[in-house]
């Protein structure tokens, strides 16, 4: 089992954004942590991922903006968000997948990202 917490956000500057996420175990035993996000009328979306061996991968929509990493001393993942736009306006959700069973949930967090 796998509990996520939310750690915060950080505003890094103009357009900039920092969500964090701790995990509850080491998560160099967990698969793939990533984030979702959620926008009003939308699916939920995997906007980042890390899986152990493989490596990072990223929507479409948010390469070259956004950079997910981990740190597997204080076992927790970011998710760095530059040059923020509008349609980046959604709850953020941290995410764990152990390789098998059900995934894990962290908090949602909200951004908003005005024009």
């Amino acid at each position: 089992e796998v509990q996520l917490q939310r750690r915060g956000r950080l505003g890094a500057g103009w357009g900039s954004l920092r969500l964090s996420c701790a995990a509850s175990r080491s998560i160099l035993s967990i698969n793939t942590m990533g984030w979702y996000r959620q926008a009003p009328g939308k699916q939920r979306e995997v906007v980042a991922s890390i899986t152990r061996g493989i490596g990072t991968t990223y929507a479409d929509s948010v390469k070259g903006r956004f950079t997910i990493s981990r740190d597997t001393v204080k076992n927790t993942v970011d998710l760095q968000m530059n040059s923020l736009k509008p349609e980046d306006t959604a709850v953020y959700y941290c995410s764990a997948h152990l390789g098998y069973g059900s995934g894990y949930w962290g908090q949602g967090t909200q951004v908003t990202v005005s024009s």
